[in-house]
């Protein structure tokens, strides 16, 4: 997978391995409702990465459905632990991957993935501390989760009531009316030169200008909504898809309601996220698509909800 996206349980790290409590309230949070209709999914333009499978832009149909307006947060996140004891796979596994940008200087050395340096392997990170045991989200509730994997977004969305979005009905809530544009708003990526969502700005990796005003997630409904309403599609985290992810389902995907191949290795991820920076990973477009394995967490990694 790309470098921007989070990398996989089983990518090959080099390097030596080194060595608060938080209780929210909500639920699945404010969904909104998209009417059944069609829209144009993908993309056959220059920009953007053909090995995805982004294209050929085909016509979709899909049924009414309605959709998280924002990520699901830490607060709604801590209310799902709380009451069932769950606990999320980075957990289990006791560690997960964390930007190093995000991490403080004298952190202790830990393995790097070997194709992306810039993760690094962080004994304790999870969701209730995002770049290790020194960190917590006390003070995120708003933010969006992060450190999950697709079973357990896949386990959030069955104890709420709901379930993950196919990645069609992420796309033509993105894109909140948008048809042919490149982002939730239009084509420009900063129109006159205001932010409208939270990616890496500066030289990737080692220096973040933090020009929207974050390093690493913002709070949910920090940037203005899309058509629809919705908070935050492209930039911030990355959003697990129900799908299974191939770069050639567009070419044989049915016209209604597509569900994505019957079998993978990997989920579709969509949206981008904090780290990506068109320098290396343009993947901040309602059209552009990726996918990781679905045991997979990292630090800009999360989910809403679908009914």
């Amino acid at each position: 997978m790309s470098a921007c996206c989070g990398p996989s349980r089983d990518e090959s790290a080099e390097g030596d391995r080194g060595a608060s409590s938080f209780s929210g309230t909500g639920s699945a949070g404010d969904l909104v409702a998209v009417p059944a209709g069609s829209f144009l999914m993908g993309n056959d333009g220059t920009v953007g990465y053909p090995a995805d499978g982004e294209g050929p832009r085909h016509e979709v149909e899909l049924d009414a459905y309605s959709i998280g307006v924002t990520t699901v947060t830490n607060a709604q996140f801590a209310t799902f632990a709380d009451e069932t004891g769950y606990v999320t796979e980075a957990e289990r596994f006791g560690n997960s991957f964390v930007f190093a940008g995000l991490l403080p200087d004298d952190f202790p050395p830990t393995r790097g993935v070997a194709a992306a340096p810039w993760w690094r392997e962080v004994i304790g990170a999870q969701w209730r501390h995002p770049e290790g045991p020194h960190s917590d989200v006390t003070e995120r509730a708003d933010h969006p989760v992060v450190h999950v994997s697709w079973n357990d977004a896949v386990a959030f969305c069955s104890w709420a009531g709901g379930r993950l979005p196919t990645e069609a009905e992420w796309e033509r809530a993105a894109r909140g009316g948008h048809d042919g544009r490149t982002y939730p708003w239009g084509d420009e990526l900063e129109p006159n030169g205001e932010h409208r969502m939270n990616v890496f700005q500066g030289t990737f990796p080692a220096s973040n200008t933090e020009a929207d005003g974050f390093a690493g997630t913002c709070p949910v409904r920090s940037f203005e909504p899309n058509g629809l309403g919705l908070y935050e599609v492209t930039g911030n985290v990355w959003e697990w898809c129900s799908d299974w992810f191939d770069p050639g389902y567009y070419q044989r995907s049915p016209s209604a309601n597509p569900t994505g191949p019957d079998a993978g290795q990997a989920r579709v991820m969509r949206g981008g996220s904090y780290l990506c920076h068109d320098s290396y990973c343009n993947r901040y477009r309602v059209d552009a698509r990726s996918g990781n394995s679905p045991d997979s967490s990292a630090g800009n990694i999360g989910f809403r909800v679908v009914a």
